[in-house]
């Protein structure tokens, strides 16, 4: 059997397809997107009658290879990844995540799990592995049967800005002022961030708290952490829920690292701990009828932190399992910053000094000026990631660095607790992060650890749209090099 047999046939899965129809036929559901996500995070897909259901989910749907890539070109006018000569991929959807939108009931979305064509010469039904999420699925799983069960969960801090929209549609400030932490400004975008709270809890997002951050327009609303796969729909469809709630208020939600100098960036901090055991709990968030499987409001609770302390050692420092994964990290966190800080604009937050953003390879506890710290006991916070990030390989990519830690029982030295800046006038030498795009790929594309996390076509696709990207921006000619060169002589 191919991969996409096994996918199709595992078991349970026709009960889960059942369970579809029976949903469709209670909701009233009339049309479904089957989406994906591509290599920048982007959801793509396609939207099909929901009367096809079961022939979908048996046969998939068709679509070329290219989509995993934007079906985007190059500067010299190349597609990315694949051209107009390649197959088209096969989406299977995965009936677990089937779900209803709350702003148009009507309509469902499912995410699928990508395959090579059942015609191709080689590999026919194969995983396609340029699939992120297919990706992150299988490294999850292997990590697991070799770790004796040890599984990732992940909460993530998505900061994004509300801004308003210009008479010809481009971005004209921040809906408020740039005050962190500000109840009135909070209070301004009550209507946008309940509205995207409404629309979270009916997706299966456990909302549990909220604020304003400090640049213009900028909140950070967060969700209960989970197992890392179901996070990262989460955020994707975090992401989609904001979209629709700014056109329905003409607000432009931007994901953009840095639209501005002077203010915070908008990062994407990851909290993340390895776990033996627990359950499977569905948080019903007082839904009735469910408007959608139940694992889509699951949760992974309960279970035994493996990056606890241990406290006849040390009350604060984390057990070795952790500091094993912090020196996985620590050692890859110049191949990481590509995956987590992956646009050319993502180096303005490294480079606006005084707004925390990471820009060394150390760890500590509640020190921020370092790539990592020690959040709470139990997980650590990984900080050289932003609002722009893929999420499934930014999980693919931690776990590799996880394993190798364990694998190699690396040491992450002694935790930081002073600034780093007063560490490094005292004498201590720190690795500094790659600080452009083009440096951190380089990185990248040395370090054989995380790059397996981008297996076969998947680094293939990420190296040439990353280039591509540095490429374009390094020919182009900027505001700032008008103003500073125009007149430079005589």
């Amino acid at each position: 059997m191919t991969d996409l047999d096994k996918h199709v046939n595992a078991p349970g899965r026709d009960a889960l397809v059942k369970q579809v129809r029976e949903l469709i036929n209670e909701l009233g559901i009339q049309y479904i997107y089957f989406q994906f996500v591509s290599v920048t995070g982007r959801i793509v897909g396609k939207g099909i009658p929901a009367d096809h259901w079961e022939r979908t989910a048996e046969r998939g749907f068709q679509l070329v290879y290219g989509s995993t890539a934007n079906l985007f070109l190059d500067r010299g006018g190349r597609y990315i990844g694949y051209g107009p000569e390649a197959s088209e991929l096969v989406g299977i959807p995965d009936p677990e995540t089937f779900c209803q939108l709350p702003w148009d009931k009507r309509v469902a979305r499912v995410f699928c799990t990508c395959f090579r064509n059942r015609e191709e010469r080689q590999n026919p039904g194969g995983h396609l592995t340029s699939d992120c999420r297919g990706n992150l699925c299988l490294f999850h799983q292997e990590f697991k049967e070799k770790h004796g069960g040890l599984h990732l969960r992940v909460g993530t801090e998505p900061e994004m800005m509300w801004l308003k929209r210009g008479e010809n549609g481009a971005p004209s400030g921040g809906v408020t002022k740039p005050n962190c932490y500000h109840v009135d400004q909070f209070e301004e975008l009550r209507p946008v961030f309940m509205k995207v709270i409404e629309y979270s809890q009916a997706m299966g997002l456990d909302m549990i708290q909220g604020d304003h951050e400090d640049a213009p327009g900028q909140l950070e609303l967060n969700w209960m952490y989970d197992d890392v796969l179901r996070n990262s729909d989460r955020l994707t469809t975090y992401r989609q829920i904001c979209a629709q709630v700014a056109r329905e208020n003409n607000l432009i939600a931007c994901f953009m690292t840095k639209p501005f100098m002077g203010v915070s960036a908008s990062g994407c901090h990851h909290n993340v701990s390895l776990w033996n055991g627990g359950e499977t709990k569905v948080n019903m968030l007082h839904h009735d009828p469910l408007p959608a499987m139940p694992d889509v409001f699951s949760y992974k609770v309960d279970g035994n932190n493996m990056f606890m302390p241990d406290p006849s050692i040390d009350e604060r420092k984390p057990g070795p399992v952790g500091l094993k994964c912090i020196g996985g990290v620590i050692e890859h966190l110049p191949a990481l910053t590509a995956i987590g800080s992956s646009t050319v604009n993502s180096y303005r937050r490294l480079w606006d000094t005084g707004f925390w953003a990471p820009v060394f390879a150390d760890w500590g506890y509640q020190n921020r000026t370092c790539g990592l710290r020690v959040s709470a006991p139990g997980r650590f916070e990984y900080r050289s990631v932003d609002s722009m990030v893929n999420p499934y390989l930014m999980g693919a990519a931690l776990l590799k660095a996880f394993d190798h830690g364990l694998d190699a029982e690396l040491d992450p030295g002694e935790p930081e607790e002073r600034n780093i800046y007063e560490a490094m006038e005292a004498g201590k030498e720190v690795r500094r992060l790659p600080m452009s795009l083009g440096d951190a790929l380089k990185a990248l594309a040395t370090d054989e650890t995380i790059r397996s996390a981008m297996p076969d076509e998947m680094y293939r696709v990420f190296q040439h749209y990353k280039n591509d990207e540095w490429e374009r921006f390094n020919h182009t000619v900027t505001e700032w090099d008008v103003k500073t060169y125009l007149d430079y002589l005589p």
